[in-house]
């Protein structure tokens, strides 16, 4: 008989903490690093606090992806009630997050772990599609094998107000290929093999650009299954997410609009007004 499972992943993929609890997710937090201070990235910390660092300081805040004794301390507790774990972490091109997981996996039994390749809300698609999975009933490796194909399908970008987070955090390589014009684009990135990379240059009024990108994002897209997630990493005006979100609405009709904040560890690289729509396609 299959042994009972436990979805798990890294702080960064951002799922709201209302999805966390209905779909009983476990949250292992990155460390986000404000000069001496340090603080889990968590519900209890508050991204906004991360811009007001920069806007004081004028230096970027740094983050640091949990220790091996920390994954085995998290997952240890699982193992031991009879659990088996399927746990997703943030692309391994971009931290040291999956790498220090996959060590202490090795140490214990029935830990699944999967390279997401991807980040943010791209990670939390692949959370519910395998809490759904669970739900009906499926064993971990099967749970891991089907995340495992969808993984290359996870449309993952975002469209950017400003550039100095990315330009002195280093990373996404196509930002230091803009020049000395960078300050007047609005770039938008996606994540192609496991890494961040521009792929568009907008201009022009944010909202315009936010509308413009998603139009362009989700035209002749067939989406894969019934969550779309529209998420911004602060300072963006309420009126203005309502107003994109209709437009998603009105391109994947029928699907599940989940608008989200990023939380800190995104919000410190992308910096305050990014928006992103991400899905997984068919």
């Amino acid at each position: 008989m299959a042994k009972p499972v436990i979805i798990s992943a890294d702080s960064t993929c951002d799922l709201p903490q209302e999805l966390v609890e209905r779909y009983d997710i476990r949250i292992i937090p990155l460390t986000v690093l404000l000069g001496e201070d340090s603080y889990f990235d968590d519900s209890d910390f508050n991204p906004d606090k991360i811009y007001e660092y920069y806007k004081e300081s004028g230096k970027l805040p740094k983050t640091s992806a949990p220790s091996v004794q920390q994954f085995i301390d998290f997952f240890t507790p699982m193992v031991e009630a009879g659990y088996e774990v399927v746990h997703l972490d943030i692309s391994s091109e971009l931290s040291a997050t999956f790498s220090s997981g996959r060590i202490a996996a090795s140490e214990l039994e029935g830990i699944y772990n999967i390279d997401s390749r991807s980040l943010c809300t791209g990670i939390s698609l692949l959370i519910l599609e395998a809490a759904k999975c669970r739900d009906d009933g499926m064993s971990a490796a099967e749970i891991a094998a089907h995340i495992e194909a969808l993984v290359p399908k996870v449309e993952t970008s975002f469209v950017i107000d400003t550039l100095e987070f990315l330009w002195k955090g280093g990373r996404c390589s196509g930002v230091a290929a803009l020049g000395a014009n960078m300050l007047k684009l609005r770039p938008a990135i996606s994540m192609k093999d496991g890494k961040l990379d521009v792929y568009k240059k907008y201009r022009g009024n944010m909202q315009n650009v936010y509308k413009q990108y998603v139009r362009e994002t989700l035209s002749a897209k067939e989406v894969y299954g019934e969550n779309i997630f529209l998420v911004d990493s602060g300072e963006v005006a309420p009126e203005t997410v309502s107003a994109v979100k209709e437009i998603v609405e009105e391109l994947a009709p029928g699907c599940n609009v989940i608008c989200s904040r990023a939380g800190s560890t995104i919000s410190s690289h992308c910096g305050p007004g990014a928006m992103g729509v991400i899905f997984i396609r068919k």
